[in-house]
């Protein structure tokens, strides 16, 4: 409920845009854990090269995302999220021809693409459309409707995938996809009026000062990278019947952990909320590599969320706290590029470690990244920000 005290956050424009993305983010993580069986139960793909096919669009996204922060920055950044969105929706169609590996890649970097146009735009329009004084609540809340979305899609997916087909879910991500469109439409917002183009220097695509919490970010995030793609082999692997019910429990961290991480970081307890997230991220990695049960499945999976729902929106607001108001948009997209970049290199090794070791392994290794990525952040980040942080 909001006070008086507080400028108002939901506001319609708020919510549509994070609607939009929701929605945007349903259909596309419909296809994250689908992709993996599909291409090794239907295509033979073996299981140490479906990493191949699951980073090309992480690696598309990641050679996108710092001009996207430069387009956003220069022009209407409702329209920019429209056209990217109208054009990823386009894409899936892609997919009802991707018989062969090559043309699955091809079509998944094309979304990658569209996607990362699409992200940057509609987060920039979120923090632009939410008042200052509740900028890090507003992207906690906005990175929730991502990160359910997120959780959730998965869980539907797995079970459309084994009760329909693979071509069922490509239509219902096709649905959810068109409806994202429509409450982009929606959005009411300023009108931003498309602006000179400036002098192009590298700083315009990657927020430099911000550089040593850049390499930070990728630890965790490679941890991240391996839920999505792997978690639903490694519960059929482990006789859990349903390992879709991870994403439900890790839907609900998240969800948990927003009520609290946004309002410590607006009230100054940003370095607090990053290294107690890192902390449980990694003890709760242990625990689902080593821990064969599904009350340990389903505790991980919500500690996991808890983390990473407490992290993110806490690692974010470090970059836009860093960065001018004219450099929102590049601040963001560099964020967006770490995320990435931790999320192909989570996936690419990931696939190579899953084939050729085990799935234990591959999250062992997440939770020492996780529990690397504190002693990185106490020695370093934490002394970059407060030197060089603009607000």
């Amino acid at each position: 409920m909001e006070t008086s005290s507080k400028p108002r956050l939901w506001t319609p424009a708020f919510l549509n845009v994070s609607i939009a993305n929701f929605l945007m983010a349903c259909s596309f993580n419909l296809l994250m854990p689908s992709i993996p069986l599909y291409i090794t139960e239907q295509l033979g793909v073996p299981q140490t090269k479906t990493g191949i096919v699951l980073a090309s669009y992480a690696i598309a996204i990641l050679l996108i995302r710092p001009f996207s922060g430069y387009i956003v920055d220069t022009h209407s950044r409702k329209k920019v999220m429209f056209l990217s969105f109208v054009c990823y929706v386009m894409i899936f169609f892609g997919y009802f021809w991707a018989s062969t590996i090559l043309i699955f890649v091809i079509v998944r970097f094309l979304h990658g693409i569209t996607w990362g146009l699409g992200t940057v735009s509609s987060s920039t329009l979120a923090i632009d459309v939410s008042p200052t004084e509740r900028r890090a609540e507003a992207i906690g809340f906005y990175g929730t409707f991502t990160n359910v979305a997120m959780a959730i899609a998965p869980f539907i997916a797995i079970h459309i995938y084994h009760t329909y087909s693979f071509q069922t879910l490509l239509w219902c991500a096709i649905g959810m996809g068109i409806l994202g469109i429509i409450a982009t439409s929606l959005i009411k917002a300023p009108e931003r009026p498309s602006v000179e183009a400036e002098k192009i220097s590298f700083d315009r695509f990657f927020l430099i000062p911000a550089w040593p919490i850049f390499l930070n970010q990728l630890l965790p995030c490679f941890a991240w990278g391996t839920i999505g793609p792997f978690v639903a082999q490694y519960g059929k692997e482990i006789s859990i019947s349903n390992p879709g019910i991870f994403f439900l429990f890790w839907a609900g961290g998240i969800i948990l952990s927003r009520i609290f991480a946004g309002r410590l970081v607006d009230k100054g307890h940003i370095h607090i909320v990053n290294l107690s997230a890192m902390f449980i991220a990694g003890l709760a990695f242990l625990a689902f590599a080593t821990i064969h049960n599904i009350v340990a499945f389903c505790v991980s999976g919500l500690f996991i969320g808890v983390g990473f729902g407490m992290m993110f929106p806490a690692l974010q607001t470090l970059y836009i706290n860093m960065g001018e108001n004219n450099q929102r948009g590049t601040a963001n997209s560099t964020y967006l590029v770490g995320f990435d970049l931790g999320l192909a290199l989570g996936m690419l090794v990931g696939g190579y470690v899953s084939g050729s070791y085990s799935f234990e392994d591959l999250f062992l290794v997440s939770s020492f990244l996780c529990f690397l990525s504190i002693i990185l952040y106490f020695s370093v980040s934490r002394r970059v920000f407060n030197k060089k942080r603009v607000r």
